[in-house]
This record gives structure tokens, sequence and C-alpha cells, in this order.
């Protein structure tokens, strides 16, 4: 790989054979440029730098082969814009942290144009070609990804312009791919213009959807446990299964971003994306392989056998002090918690509700899959009031899975107690990193894998569940609760879960085992 300041450090026990072939699949090209779009933005430097930076320290991104350049329209220096990425890469003061961080700034270059002229991209464009030139780079051999940490509303104007002015210039064993972030549409007919305007400048295999979701170590996890785990495949049905709890709290409101916020609501924010997203891994009949398309097909399959929402299984709220904000209109109906029951009408699933909530300035912080299984028949100990058996995935924070289960307390007395069987990360996987989803993500995108991306069939059929009930809330037919900040939210949410068949445990609370 050249020369000696170029190893890739094994970090912990986990870093194997796989994680060097990773590395090799990514270096076996040409040249790869990263050009981040709306590169000056909040996101790019939160998320996407930052991912680029932990990428780079691994060993992924080879300095010989690999240069990143910022787009935007803020008229700034490369130097400044370096200085305003480097807050976010240092979280250390070593000598090799600063080191790292200073051998990464100087792969980033800046350049500065609008995002619908030709002349900005047609400079993009040279600067590209020269680092592509630099680097003996055959022409139509080199990798340019474009990720577009953009809204929505310049997707098809940005587009175009590279499709026109900076593609590769040959098929050589080269690519051109871009990234898109969410929000993908506002609703079905939105979604599905901008489908086919992106479509009509790329293919569907250039074309990767993110839902940072989908990175995230937990929900990678989830095929593994189904399939993986004989004693789960006779359990995950409607047989022995109650119910499914896909859920996403904040503690902290919409923090500034009310006005942008507001626009969109929680439903369109997190649950038509993200927990439907994971509804898809959770419910999905198994694969015939690993082949992205092949898991992308069963998870169609799921969105397409879900029903038409019923007004009766859904619950909205917007918590206190929501309208204070200056950005947000003063009548706004815009919720920020929602609980929604959807149904599969499918042969494993008929009959078990699959119960997606989520909501801002709530009681805790947590996202997690609870999977609730049915009473035991016979109960000769008379324990059922202590509570079901579930099964719990935790996927932040505390990053943990645990299932609930009925034991005998010890003692002389025949009597039980709810505990768990606990499989901690913090605690079993002591030293390991659990790398970021958007790392994860753009590694996939520069090998080319898109399983964990949104297919365009995918992207249509999750707007066709939700977009009879948005357009029924924009139009005012439905109304959010009002509910108190650091509440669990409306208490007409915890009914509806009574309702649906979810038995809450009382006297139990799961604790993070410590170090």
């Amino acid at each position: 790989m050249g020369s000696g300041a170029w190893k890739i450090e094994k970090r912990d026990h986990l870093r194997s054979d796989s994680f060097n072939r990773d590395v090799e699949n990514v270096l076996e090209n040409g040249t790869l440029s990263i050009i981040v779009l709306g590169a000056s933005g909040d996101l790019a430097k939160k998320k996407t730098f930052p991912a680029l930076f932990h990428l780079f320290k691994q060993g992924f991104l080879n300095p010989n082969e690999v240069h990143i350049f910022g787009y935007a329209r803020t008229k700034i220096s490369d130097d400044e814009l370096r200085s305003r990425i480097r807050g976010y890469l240092v979280k250390g003061t070593s000598s090799k942290e600063v080191e790292d961080v200073s051998k990464f700034l100087q792969l980033i270059k800046y350049v500065s144009g609008s995002y619908d002229g030709e002349e900005g991209f047609r400079l993009l464009d040279k600067e590209i070609s020269v680092h592509e030139v630099s680097k003996n780079s055959a022409d139509g051999t080199s990798r340019r990804l474009f990720y577009l940490a953009l809204p929505p509303s310049v997707y098809p104007s940005v587009c175009g312009m590279i499709r026109h002015y900076c593609m590769n210039k040959s098929d050589l064993g080269g690519w051109t791919r871009i990234v898109v972030e969410k929000p993908f549409g506002k609703d079905l007919e939105s979604a599905e213009k901008l489908s086919n305007q992106i479509g009509e400048l790329f293919n569907e295999s250039q074309i990767y959807r993110i839902d940072h979701y989908l990175g995230k170590e937990l929900v990678q996890n989830l095929l593994v446990l189904r399939f993986a785990n004989r004693f789960f495949l006779p359990l995950w049905n409607r047989d022995n299964i109650e119910n499914v709890q896909i859920v996403f709290r904040e503690d902290f409101g919409t923090e500034g971003r009310g006005g942008y916020f507001d626009e969109y609501g929680i439903i369109r924010d997190i649950i038509q994306n993200h927990l439907l997203q994971v509804l898809c891994l959770v419910a999905m009949e198994k694969p015939i392989s690993l082949k992205p398309e092949h898991i992308r097909d069963e998870k169609v399959k799921v969105l397409q056998s879900v029903l038409p929402i019923n007004d009766d299984e859904v619950v909205l709220g917007q918590y206190d002090g929501y309208r204070d904000d200056p950005t947000v209109p003063d009548q706004s109906n815009t919720p920020t918690f929602s609980t929604v029951i959807l149904r599969i009408h499918n042969e494993r699933w008929e009959g078990v509700p699959f119960i997606l909530k989520a909501g801002k300035a709530l009681n805790s912080r947590k996202a997690e899959i609870r999977v609730q299984f049915k009473d035991v028949p016979g109960d000769i100990f008379r324990c059922k009031k202590q509570g079901r058996n579930e099964f719990v995935i935790r996927l932040q924070p505390s990053e943990a899975m645990y299932m609930k289960l009925t034991v005998k307390q010890p003692g002389l007395e025949m009597s039980t107690v709810q505990s768990e069987l606990d499989l901690s990360y913090g605690q079993r996987y002591q030293g390991v990193t659990i790398p970021e989803a958007y790392e994860r993500l753009i590694l996939d995108t520069i090998k080319g894998d898109q399983q964990h991306f949104v297919r365009r069939d995918e992207l249509k059929a999750a707007w066709e569940i939700f977009t009879p009930l948005l357009h029924r809330i924009d139009n005012g037919e439905l109304k959010p609760l009002p509910y108190k900040p650091g509440s669990r939210g409306p208490a007409e949410a915890d009914a509806l879960l009574e309702k649906a068949g979810y038995v809450q445990t009382h006297g139990y609370i799961w604790i993070p085992p410590t170090l």
C-alpha cells in the first residue's frame, strides 16, 4: 500500500480478515473523489465529514488515492472550510489524534458555486480532473461519489448539473454514484416526482437513498438474530407474538429547528422512514441470499402487505410550548408525537399489531424494538401479573439486547420475579468502538453495496402507507392532543397501546449493567 505511514491498525480483536478484505475492496480501483455538496452546512460538518475522518483513521481512505471536495454557495477558502470542520473531528488532545486530523484536512479542497449554475460545476469537474490526473488515473477508471448534504428542493438541479458536467468520462471500471438524504418527498406524489426527476438522470444502481437507521449496529444485527439462531425461527410469528413496538423518544424539543420541523412533523421525520425501515427487518421473510436485491425484495413485500391505517389506531400529540417558537405558526397542527398501529396482512403476522411510536420533549431518550410474547397458557405459578416475556433490542443509547423472563426468586419460598438475559454491548465488547451509522453507509456506497439503502419501489410503498393519513393531518381532519414536556406523551397513547394488547410490566426496570 505504499509508505510506512499507510498502515492499518487493528484496534480490537474483532478487526479481522473481513476488515482487511473490506479495505482491499475499497482500494482495489483507481482514484476516489468524494464530493460533499452543502459542505458548509450542519449535516456535512456534524455527520458527513466526521464519518469520512473515521474511515480515514481506520485505513479505508488511502491518502494516495482519495481526495475530498467540499462544494457550497458560501465563498470561503480551503483553510476556512478546514477550520470550520476541525472542531467536529478533534475528540482528544494526543499528538496522534492531532496528526490524524491534520493529515485528513489536507485531503479537503473547497469549490464555491451555485447549485443550478454551469460555471460552478464546470470548475468542480476541473478540480476533480486535476486530482485524477495527478494520481495518473486513466480516463474512465476513476470513481466519483457525490454526497448531497442538501435540502431535497435542490436535488433535481444539482443532479442535473452533476449529470451534465461532472460525470466519469467513460465506463472503464470507474463509476459515478450519488447519495441523497431524507426527507425524500413529503408524500407519494412529491416523492414520485423527485424519483422521476433523478431517475431520468441516473440509473437505480447509481442512486443511494440513505436512511442512517439502516447503518446502526443493532439494526444491522436484526437479520443475523432472526435467521442465524434456531430458537427464534419457530417463535417469530402470530402464534407466539402478541405485539411489536418500535419506539423513538427524545427528551428535548425542536431546539431552534421549529420552522423546519413544522414543515414535516414527527411522522414524516421519523416514523415513515426510520421506524418503518426497522419494521421491514423485523417482519420480512428470509431472503434467498444476502444479495442486496434479495433483501430489498423481501422488505418491499412487507410494505405491500400493510393494510390502510385506521384513524382509530392513531394518536397525535403536540407538546405545550411548541408554538412559542417564533418560527412555528400560531395555529400549527403539526404533531410532535405520534403512535400509529400498522397491521400486516400475511400468514406470519395476521392479527399482530406493529406499534410505531415517536415523540419529542418526552421523559426519556431512547430508540428500541420491543417484541412482546403471548401469555403462558395454564399459569400454574400465578405470575401473569408480573408481565410477559419480551425480547428488547435497544438501538440507542447503551446498545443492548435483552430477554425479559420469569425466574424463581432466590430463597426458600417458591416465588417468581422478572429478570433478564442481557447482552449489553458496552460490557460484552469492552474496548470495541461501534462505528457511527454514517461511516458504515458511506463505506457501503464506496463498495457499491446497496443492501442498507432504500430502493425506489420501497420508497413508493412506504409513502403509499402514510400519505392518506398525512393528508388528513395536513387538512386539519386529525388534531394533535396537548401533552406536557417531560411526560410520556398524551395519556390516550397509553390507552391505545392497552387496547392493542400491550401489557406493561410494573415493578421491573432494565438497568444497563456496569463494567
